[in-house]
């Protein structure tokens, strides 16, 4: 393994925001930054779905159109349940390049990984495709499970500008709706209760694999 493989997800993340922090000019990070008081003023992260709590059930269609429920795989093991914003976020995709790498642990301590999304079909189809992606990438249409779960938010009109003109955002999610869902990341054991929840505002922090690993040990 080289040494890009080998440290923390977070510091891999921190990387992509330097270089962001190094390239964007004032404006645009002052909007980030308000978009992200905005949802910590929200209080999303107090009303989601945590530790204790029973995972709502849920059917979704996967890249390739076929129906996968969480019950399905709960009936096999213990699900990592985790959400990206879509193939367009820097971060998501380093994010799911490290899940792929990570999957034989995930598999070897008895898990499976779902990951959700907001975008459509063909768009995580794509995704899928270009991380080759050994796990299930679920299209969330509406952000309704993820609704369920507590963790979706609405953009404020300035962020929600700046998606649609640098990513087409309206065109990953089908919708109008400037709607996404946190990064939130679970561990549900096969009783369905949540064991492990990583809940934060900031799209830059995801669940370090090492976090799950352990959760999954004392499932």
């Amino acid at each position: 393994m080289n040494t890009q493989e080998t440290e923390s997800l977070q510091s891999t993340l921190d990387h992509q925001k330097d270089n962001f922090n190094a390239k964007a000019d004032d404006q645009t990070k002052k909007v980030y930054q308000e978009g992200l008081d905005a949802i910590e003023e929200s209080g999303i992260t107090s009303s989601a779905k945590n530790i204790g709590d029973i995972a709502p059930n849920f059917t979704l269609k996967n890249a390739v159109g076929e129906n996968v429920s969480l019950s399905s795989y709960l009936e096999k093991g213990a699900v990592i349940l985790t959400w990206y914003r879509g193939g367009w976020c820097p971060y998501c995709n380093l994010t799911l390049h490290r899940l792929q790498q990570e999957l034989p642990n995930f598999k070897a301590a008895g898990a499976n990984l779902l990951a959700l999304t907001p975008e459509v079909p063909d768009k995580s189809l794509s995704t899928s495709e270009k991380h080759q992606l050994d796990f299930e990438v679920l299209s969330d249409i509406d952000n309704q499970v993820g609704k369920e779960y507590g963790i979706v938010f609405k953009l404020t009109p300035e962020v929600a500008k700046i998606y649609e003109e640098k990513f087409g955002l309206s065109e990953y999610n089908g919708n109008q709706d400037n709607e996404l869902p946190l990064a939130a990341t679970y561990v549900i054991n096969q009783q369905g209760e949540i064991i492990y929840a990583f809940i934060d505002i900031d799209y830059r922090k995801r669940a370090e694999p090492s976090d799950i690993i352990n959760a999954l040990k004392v499932k």
